[in-house]
């Protein structure tokens, strides 16, 4: 089965088609945006689908990162997804980025606790914990510093993503450390999905609301007839 991944977790706009049988990337095309997923996603497909000699006729499925990312980039990848895999009449799966991360980090550290965690911000992180099996056993969910400090003190964890050098900094001491970005590498998506099989429908994984809110003075009250 070749199966499509698409990732607009973070800056990045990138796909690759993957063959699951042979377990072998055919094709990709990555864009480092930062900005404009929803404008260059379709195109960036397209290029993956070039590269790996194929066409939308020829997916199995379609995997995308749910995040925890950027709010936009997450809406416009996991809808694409749900949108081809319907058109295509094709599972969507998703799959986390902190999962991702956790994936490459244990692949260099094998046999070892992995915590994923990314900086949100406003003094939190994102936060997962993965055992010594790669299964989940925190998160994901928004926790402090100090938390995430103590986890990774408490599991002698490897620490991977953007807040893995703040997390070591806090506890003092040094920690084996895998991936520091905001996200995996495509393939990586590609090869977790399809492991996982068809799921229920993916969605945006958004750990805490949007930062923009309307401002109250601007709220329109409701008419009475």
């Amino acid at each position: 089965m070749k199966l499509l991944a698409i990732d607009c977790a973070a800056n990045l706009c990138a796909a690759c088609v993957y063959d699951a049988a042979a377990k072998q990337e055919l094709g990709r095309s990555v864009l480092a945006l930062g900005k404009g997923h929803a404008e260059h996603l379709m195109a960036v497909i397209a290029e993956a689908l070039k590269a790996a000699a194929t066409g939308y006729a020829g997916l199995g499925a379609i995997a995308v990162s749910v995040g925890p990312g950027s709010f936009t980039g997450l809406r416009v990848g996991v809808s694409t997804a749900r949108g081809l895999a319907l058109a295509l009449k094709v599972p969507a799966i998703g799959v986390t980025t902190l999962e991702a991360l956790a994936t490459e980090a244990a692949e260099t550290f094998p046999g070892r606790a992995v915590l994923a965690a990314l900086d949100a911000g406003r003094e939190e992180i994102h936060a997962a914990l993965f055992d010594e099996m790669s299964v989940l056993t925190y998160g994901p969910a928004v926790t402090t510093l100090a938390d995430a400090t103590a986890m990774a003190t408490k599991s002698s964890s490897v620490l991977a993503g953007t807040a893995a050098m703040q997390i070591a900094a806090s506890a003092g001491r040094a920690f084996d450390i895998g991936p520091q970005t905001a996200t995996a590498d495509i393939v990586t998506y590609a090869r977790l999905a399809a492991g996982k099989g068809e799921g229920q429908k993916p969605k945006p994984l958004y750990l805490r609301g949007a930062d923009a809110k309307p401002q109250a003075g601007f709220i329109l009250s409701r008419q009475q007839n």
